[in-house]
């Protein structure tokens, strides 16, 4: 009896621009490798479940990451028959004004997840920013549903530019967003699988061909790998700012990134790691 899997891809508005490529390209390169270990899989997106019937498959590759699917998705996680990767309810808890919280309750709670203060807040005329920022101070606006859709998503201003830059995201209809201060330093962007098969990062300015600024490996993989069980995350990736070498300072987490920079390896690794990792029951005929 085969192994029946479901590849279930990203909805176009999550993946804009290039990384519309590049996560169906990771995906498919998964999908691939699965195949080659003896798998059927069977492809579909967003919409088609939100419009359609769950996946009947012994595992579901799950790179949805609107609330719509992720939502639909919670019955297969908890009649807890499929293997889901990324669960829903991990990829929920990676919607930014979820994600501050439960990264605020790591911090404080294991003292190897470093996360700067981050709060969320509304963007409407009553929007009270307690104090927020230094005057002088670097403030980042992050949009505070799902993850970044566009550049404008993401901004940096000072404290007299937060009332500005709250009313232009109230303009295109976002109701709230994440204020986190600036940590100084170089950023690293990494990627990883939860068992540690798979960890890989590089510069944000130099790009993977350039070497890395010095940081504490042990440091940056405790904050990444720690920050990623507190999510349920399987495939993950994120970003760590640096201001010391032995004190990496996590700023995002991400459900399933594309791993552009290293796709047939990280590929080769995901495959492996649910191939060796589901539990098949022969229950799906």
């Amino acid at each position: 009896m085969s192994r029946r899997a479901a590849a279930l891809y990203r909805q176009a508005s999550y993946s804009p621009n290039q990384h519309r490529t590049n996560d169906t390209a990771i995906l498919d390169a998964t999908v691939g490798h699965l195949e080659r270990l003896g798998w059927e899989v069977t492809r579909g997106g967003e919409d088609a479940v939100i419009h359609g019937a769950l996946p009947d498959a012994d595992l579901v590759l799950n790179m949805c990451q609107g609330p719509a699917a992720s939502e639909r998705l919670l019955a297969l996680e908890c009649a807890g028959t499929t293997r889901l990767v990324n669960r829903p309810s991990s990829v929920l808890g990676c919607h930014r004004h979820r994600l501050v919280e439960r990264l605020a309750a790591a911090a404080a709670e294991d003292t190897a997840v470093t996360f700067p203060r981050t709060m969320i807040a509304s963007t409407g005329v009553d929007a009270s920013l307690d104090g927020f920022g230094r005057d002088d101070a670097l403030v980042w606006v992050k949009r505070g549903d799902v993850h970044a859709e566009r550049q404008e998503d993401v901004v940096a201003v000072r404290r007299e530019g937060l009332e500005a830059a709250l009313g232009a995201f109230a303009a295109r209809g976002i109701a709230r967003v994440a204020l986190q201060e600036h940590v100084s330093g170089p950023v690293l962007k990494f990627y990883g699988v939860a068992d540690g098969r798979f960890f890989r990062y590089y510069g944000a300015d130099g790009g993977p061909a350039a070497p890395p600024p010095v940081v504490n490996e042990e440091r940056l993989r405790a904050v990444a790998f720690g920050a990623a069980r507190r999510l349920g995350l399987d495939v993950f990736g994120g970003d760590v700012a640096v201001p010391e070498p032995g004190r990496p300072v996590l700023i995002d987490l991400n459900d399933w990134p594309s791993f552009a920079p290293f796709r047939d390896e990280a590929a080769r690794h995901i495959a492996d790691y649910v191939h060796e990792t589901t539990i098949f029951t022969g229950s799906n005929t």
